[in-house]
């Protein structure tokens, strides 16, 4: 699997969490079916608002590489998204890219203008693929470009030449860094050879970041992904989250206030195609839904099933995944082989829920616990853990947490917070729930 990772410019938003999760579960479901994930996520740590970002604070490009990286991994372990087999960095390959650029140039389907080195896309064959269209459909929605020198608007920059204040790497046409596109078919190809399984992204990179990934590989003679996955967006009043609308809820500040499950779970309940809304009443319906959860594994003693795995991740036919009930077993594989139906799959672990519940009721322990634990395997192969036993709480904590609920009901926001950091530097992670403060580590 290659999966487009991070421009690492600035904190990593809610909507960076869907893609996340949405691979993580794809991930796991492929590795509960006992298979080997080789999974690829790039670092784009050479761009033009990396650049911007490092001239408008005067610091070095990698100061703030190293920044927004870091924070970029610490949010995702934050959501218990396992790490990439690989996670390379554009700018360790640039000669490969050099390379490849000078190939197709070779080859006549590139050429060099003044500021850069372009594709010709009219010379590769099936150009438009992906994003569905033909070339003049593509061609008549194409935005005018400053630059006469291109011979169409759909040609795209392979390499830029040097601007004043930007890194730069030499090069057959002068000093200057490789474009976007470029970057992650050098490595997906390298890391993961020619026909290789799975590309995935938003949906905002069909066109035009993976048409003109593919292109590259088709004008150079080879098999690029064979099979092609892309999430819908976060929305926020029906549209798209992003940084340049500066309409985004960060990371860590989410992950501050509310168990990464819980983003999980929201995450889950939609189609990964589909847009999802994400509110304070879709974090708090979630919430409950973990709490639904959480209550089974506390009434059946069911430890976290992720916690007791070497990988992170849940293996069919290894314990503890072993003793399911076959029939809850089978309807899950069906749902999730129908194109990831995360929310057909979800519908039967809840139902599982409740029928393990009422078997306890009904005195029949021994199936109950069966239909608990098939549950929580299931829902830990999604990478959502149970957890049945909550942390022991000493006095001092508890007594900063009742100081807490108390702040909050007089509305003293101010202590409130200053009250959450004191807990969260003795290590508590804090969530806002409908009773009150919740801790746990």
């Amino acid at each position: 699997m290659y999966v487009c990772g991070p421009t690492v410019d600035n904190l990593p938003h809610i909507g960076h969490g869907r893609f996340n999760l949405t691979y993580d579960v794809l991930r796991r479901y492929l590795l509960f079916n006992g298979l080997r994930v080789d999974y690829v996520s790039n670092v784009t740590d050479i761009d033009d608002k990396i650049i911007a970002r490092a001239n408008a604070e005067n610091r070095s490009t990698a100061d703030v590489v190293e920044q927004y990286e870091r924070a970029w991994f610490e949010a995702m372990d934050g959501l218990g998204v396992l790490r990439p087999t690989h996670a390379p960095h554009a700018t360790g390959y640039v000669q490969d890219m050099v390379a490849l650029v000078a190939d197709l140039v070779g080859r006549g389907v590139a050429y060099e203008t003044s500021d850069g080195v372009y594709l010709n896309v009219e010379q590769v064959d099936g150009y438009g693929l992906l994003a569905r269209q033909n070339l003049d459909s593509l061609r008549s929605g194409a935005r005018v470009e400053s630059t006469e020198e291109k011979r169409s608007p759909l040609d795209f920059a392979l390499w830029k030449k040097a601007k004043p204040g930007e890194p730069t790497w030499d090069s057959p046409w002068g000093p200057g860094r490789p474009g976007w596109h470029t970057e992650c078919v050098v490595m997906a190809l390298d890391l993961l050879g020619d026909a290789f399984d799975l590309h995935g992204g938003g949906i905002d990179l069909i066109f035009p970041h993976h048409e003109n990934e593919r292109a590259q590989a088709v004008a150079q003679g080879r098999d690029f992904s064979r099979y092609w996955v892309h999430n819908g967006w976060v929305t926020v009043d029906g549209t798209k989250m992003s940084k340049s609308l500066d309409n985004f809820t960060t990371l860590p500040d989410f992950l501050a206030h509310h168990d990464a499950r819980a983003y999980r779970l929201l995450v889950l309940r939609a189609r990964y195609r589909s847009p999802i809304e994400v509110t304070p009443d879709t974090v708090v319906d979630a919430e409950k839904g973990l709490e639904r959860l959480d209550t089974l594994a506390r009434r059946f003693g069911m430890e976290d099933l992720l916690a007791q795995t070497s990988g992170g991740y849940v293996v069919e036919g290894d314990p503890p995944a072993t003793g399911m009930e076959p029939d809850a077993l089978n309807a899950f594989r069906w749902h999730m082989d129908n194109d990831l139906d995360t929310p057909g799959a979800l519908a039967g672990i809840f139902d599982l829920v409740s029928a393990a519940h009422s078997d306890a009721d009904a005195g029949d322990g021994k199936e109950g616990h069966l239909l608990a634990h098939t549950a929580a395997v299931l829902s830990a192969a999604l990478g959502l853990p149970l957890r049945g036993q909550a942390s022991a709480i000493d006095a001092e904590s508890a007594r900063l947490v009742s100081a807490r609920d108390e702040a909050r009901r007089a509305k003293d926001f101010v202590r409130a917070d200053a009250l959450r950091d004191e807990l969260v530097a003795m290590g508590w992670t804090v969530e806002d729930t409908l009773s009150g403060t919740a801790i746990r580590r």
